[in-house]
């Protein structure tokens, strides 16, 4: 009797535990590259901020050190840190420090393979313009992989037409603005804050495509970023560096919520390991953002 008690208790938490999420059929991570937090409160971004107004959000999240690309994308999708993955530097191509764990596509477990392996009829999709993002991702996990080779535009049109078409579980969309600017221009100048601006047109023009494919009422999108930046670089310490925005919404997250628990970049994956149901690889770090969900 006890053991059969026991199985009831089990079967009933498991449905509690997906009741906030049983809805979700598609999760879109849109990542900006360069976007420090500060510069959103005062940045022309209603679409971004429309996101926000109807979902959960905070300005205080934090890549990991050095607060440079590669290592961050990894942490991102990897849900662990570089001293995991192995990732250390603004252009890695492979492990500066051997993986601790790689899977049968010989990297680091990412969203990408989990999903793959857990669901394996699941169509993916990674849509981006910094090339580097190549070197970081499961290829053979993924039914659609399109470097848009610096062309935001390109990007932009490819991703639209994948979610339209093909209406992935998972898709990651990569922009490599505002860093572009922030690196030529600078950060904090009027030039970087018009990069935010198409940034939000971008943006904008995902939600809508989301709209058009008739799935918003079965869709998660989480924007965010790798790093800030401080003058014309990054990869310091300082809060312009590390800080980034996270801001999720979509079925079960609350609304207009401002997140306090603190957030790691290596959180989202986990995150989107957790709305999905998905099991976590032991070597993981992150944690979901449950807070961000209705009754959570």
């Amino acid at each position: 009797m006890k053991k059969l008690i026991s199985v009831i208790v089990l079967l009933v938490s498991s449905f509690v535990l997906n009741a906030q999420v049983k809805h979700v059929k598609h999760i879109i991570l849109i990542g900006c590259d360069g976007f420090g937090a500060y510069a959103l409160p005062e940045a022309n971004m209603p679409n971004l901020k429309k996101l926000m107004e109807t979902g959960a959000w905070t300005l205080k999240a934090r890549s990991v050190l050095p607060s440079s690309s590669a290592v961050n994308w990894a942490s991102m999708l990897m849900g662990a840190g570089p001293t995991l993955h192995g990732y250390t530097e603004w252009g890695s191509k492979t492990p500066e420090i051997p993986s601790i764990y790689t899977t049968h596509y010989k990297l680091f477990p990412s969203v990408f393979s989990i999903i793959r392996d857990q669901r394996p009829h699941a169509y993916t999709a990674a849509i981006y313009s910094w090339p580097g993002i190549g070197s970081l991702i499961e290829k053979e996990a993924i039914n659609k992989v399109f470097p848009a080779n610096d062309d935001e535009e390109i990007c932009l049109e490819k991703a639209v037409e994948t979610i339209i078409e093909d209406k992935p579980l998972f898709t990651f969309i990569h922009f490599d603005e505002p860093d572009h600017t922030g690196h030529h221009i600078g950060h904090r100048t009027p030039a970087y804050y018009e990069a935010l601006h198409k940034v939000d047109e971008r943006i904008g023009a995902i939600v809508a495509a989301v709209q058009q494919a008739a799935i918003a009422e079965e869709t998660v999108i989480i924007v965010s970023a790798d790093h800030g930046g401080k003058d014309k670089g990054h990869g310091g310490k300082s809060l312009d560096e590390v800080q980034i925005p996270w801001i999720i919404n979509g079925v079960g997250v609350k609304k207009g919520y401002e997140l306090s628990d603190p957030i790691i970049t290596y959180d989202t994956a986990a995150t989107i390991a957790w709305i999905l149901g998905l099991e976590e690889p032991r070597a993981w770090r992150g944690k979901a953002v449950t807070e961000a969900f209705v009754n959570r």
